[in-house]
């Protein structure tokens, strides 16, 4: 546990340096909140600094039960500390809210429960942003470093197609280089979305934030109506195409620019999937939209359809309408693909489609073993044999993922709030996308909540972040003996 603490100390140490952002935003603009920033990063470096030097003396190298311990923590402490510069710069609010925006950036989530984002000073805009720009490659970082020692599924595939680094080998030894070959595909990719933003009509500042939160896959905006208030067809492009690459398996990428080839996309089974879910759901809602005359043309109900749905599939959560005020089968359809559509290995939240992928494979193998009960039937995806101790973790991860939405479902009914709403703002945060159901015209902002439900959906987030088990095995007596 102390040896933990050490680490956490450096990391919160460390997590001082992303303070250097918004400082050079409120240089550039003059918002008068530079004071407050040095204070944050301040406290946050001085408070990491002493609890690494409490603990210097239990130092030592970790051992893989201690991940769990340190990814949970970690997420907790940075968003604590994250929390810094919104109670600063804005006095009226509350720990609460602003731990949940905090834990909603670091997650991917963006939710958000800030209004008048437009007037927001823009060094806090950016500290928003940024907070899921950081959290969409920690969460890469994390799933290469600790969910395969979970074995809930996933990371085999994901090893077994990336480069070199990556391989079944251990990986503690190479993670500093993996880490860095991520670091310089995720870089790549939120440079160019920044200059295609840029040439698309945004100005500089809104092409940082919007570029950070495409890749990220976080819904934060700098305006309260989102992605609606540029009301540019460029725009949405840009960040669709964004999105889509920000949902694939980051290890994909990197191949494909060392080999500049499109060959490991159309070898990914996930990546295949995906496309095909996306393509079929567009078109779908977007008939579904023109046969209810919601729009006056098709090609508008097309260009709504394609990026909302774009958006919520892939866990981003920008909006450019109220799709609440569509027929009811759409936005229910965009919140079951918020579930299952992106791929490991990605910024994105939910189910992964790999795991989508083995349960519909093994409910067809169970289904020929009815029929020829001494078949050999092994369980293979993308011609690659799985073993069952993946596809028994995998079930428990879905059960666990199933029983965990319903039991938070239950707690924000017992705080007042009706089924649709419980229902809606639970599964988009564990699956960390934006926005579930409310009242139609409120589906960009989730300031109505109570304190209790801000609670009840932060630890969904957290929850839906760390994969549900590396929370919960910290509940286990047994991760505690020696």
């Amino acid at each position: 546990m102390l040896a933990v603490a050490h680490v956490l100390g450096l990391l919160l140490a460390t997590f001082a340096l992303a303070y250097l952002l918004p400082v050079g935003c409120s240089l550039l603009y003059g918002d008068g909140l530079l004071a407050q920033l040095l204070a944050a990063a301040a406290i946050t470096a001085a408070v990491g600094l002493i609890l690494a030097a409490a603990t210097w003396r239990f130092r030592r190298e970790l051992k893989p039960r201690d991940g769990f311990l340190l990814v949970t923590l970690g997420w907790l402490l940075l968003s604590a500390a994250a929390t810094l510069p919104l109670l600063l710069a804005l006095p009226h609010l509350s720990f609460t809210a602003a731990y949940f925006e905090a834990m909603s950036g670091l997650t991917t989530t963006g939710s958000t429960v800030l209004v008048g984002l437009d007037a927001l000073p823009p060094s806090v805009n950016l500290w928003r942003h940024a907070l899921e720009w950081f959290g969409g490659l920690s969460i890469i970082v994390m799933a290469l470093a600790v969910l395969p020692l979970l074995g809930v599924g996933g990371m085999q595939l994901y090893k077994g197609h990336a480069p070199g680094t990556v391989k079944e080998e251990r990986l503690a030894p190479r993670i500093t280089e993996t880490a860095k070959q991520l670091w310089l595909v995720y870089a790549l990719l939120t440079a160019a979305g920044i200059v295609a933003l840029r040439v698309a009509g945004m100005s500089w500042f809104d092409a940082v934030c919007h570029a950070f939160s495409a890749v990220g896959l976080g819904g934060f905006s700098t305006h309260d109506a989102s992605i609606a208030w540029f009301n540019s067809a460029a725009i949405e492009a840009v960040l669709m195409v964004l999105m889509v690459i920000a949902a694939l398996n980051f290890a994909r990428h990197f191949t494909a620019l060392r080999r500049l080839s499109l060959a490991s996309y159309r070898q990914d089974p996930e990546a295949r999937a995906i496309f095909v879910v996306l393509a079929l759901s567009v078109a779908g809602i977007a008939l579904l939209l023109d046969a209810h005359g919601v729009y006056p043309r098709f090609a508008l109900a097309l260009r709504h359809s394609a990026f909302n749905v774009i958006s919520q599939a892939t866990t981003s959560g920008l909006t450019t309408q109220d799709y609440q005020r569509w027929p009811v089968f759409a936005p229910y359809w965009m919140l079951f693909l918020s579930c299952i559509l992106c791929s490991t290995g990605s910024t994105g939240g939910g189910i992964k489609m790999f795991r989508t992928l083995l349960l519909a494979r093994q409910a067809g193998r169970e289904m020929q073993l009815l029929i020829h009960p001494a078949a050999i039937a092994p369980l293979r995806i993308g011609g690659r044999p799985i073993a069952d101790s993946v596809g028994r973790a995998v079930l428990a991860f879905i059960f666990l993922y199933f029983m965990t939405g319903a039991l938070l479902t239950f707690a924000l009914l017992l705080t007042g709030m009706d089924f649709d709403a419980a229902f809606g703002a639970v599964v988009a945060s564990i699956n960390n996308t934006a926005h579930g159901f409310g009242p139609p015209g409120g589906v960009h902002n989730l300031h109505a909540l109570t304190p209790m439900q801000t609670w009840i959906c932060t630890a969904a987030m957290l929850l839906g972040r760390l994969e549900i088990f590396s929370v919960l095995v910290l509940f286990r007596p047994a991760y505690w003996r020696k």
